[in-house]
């Protein structure tokens, strides 16, 4: 919530100072992703105000979810939906911030229409979530087809499935994801930038050491 944030903002600017950190942005949720009057009265103006508290703490690269799915989501609703991803994007540039528009369920066929459309759009690839509902991790699709778009990852395990329930968010090596294959084809792409762990803390140590096994 900006309200939150904001009412964290010294805090915040405390804890960089301290400790040199850099901070990137998750932004929140969209809510129900088929209701297009509450996602343009609600959800785009607090992304926005969102992005301003972004630039007091020096944040320049940002994730979102927005779901567009087309196995699930009316191609009409889609294309609304990708004129807002164009509004927020544009927005966000403006203010010198990166915005990346994470992978849930959908393959990479899926995102060609919004980045045809928005040429600033960039990617946050969630080699968990593109385990689920396919038999080939999707990754290789959206690495294949838009590695020039991916700026982030989110890495996590997972044992496959076909619901929300499945997106398990295990330590790297307690699920199916391919990692040695994903990541060998990062490698050769010469992918060079950021990477967050969504594993409990508890299994940072771990999962860190399997990640650099692969890319050091």
């Amino acid at each position: 919530a900006p309200e939150q944030v904001a009412a964290d903002l010294d805090q915040l600017l405390a804890l960089k100072n301290e400790y040199g950190l850099a901070y990137l942005a998750h932004f929140p949720r969209e809510g129900n992703p088929i209701d297009l009057e509450n996602l343009r009265e609600n959800f785009v103006p607090r992304m926005k105000r969102l992005f301003e508290l972004s630039m007091k703490l020096g944040i320049t690269k940002g994730t979102f979810h927005f779901w567009i799915d087309n196995r699930w989501i009316d191609s009409h609703v889609v294309e609304q939906k990708i004129e807002l991803i164009l509004d927020l994007v544009e927005s966000a540039r403006r203010l010198g911030l990166v915005l990346c528009l994470e992978n849930l369920s959908e393959p990479y066929t899926d995102f060609v229409p919004a980045f045809q459309r928005i040429p600033d759009l960039m990617m946050t690839l969630d080699i968990g979530h593109a385990q689920l509902f396919t038999q080939e991790n999707a990754s290789f699709g959206f690495i294949d087809h838009f590695f020039s778009r991916i700026v982030h990852l989110h890495v996590h395990d997972n044992r496959g499935g076909t619901s929300v329930k499945d997106d398990l968010h295990l330590p790297l090596g307690e699920g199916i994801v391919d990692y040695p294959g994903i990541f060998t084809r990062l490698k050769q792409k010469a992918y060079a930038a950021t990477v967050t762990m969504e594993v409990s803390p508890h299994a940072m140590t771990t999962t860190r050491a399997e990640i650099l096994k692969y890319i050091d």
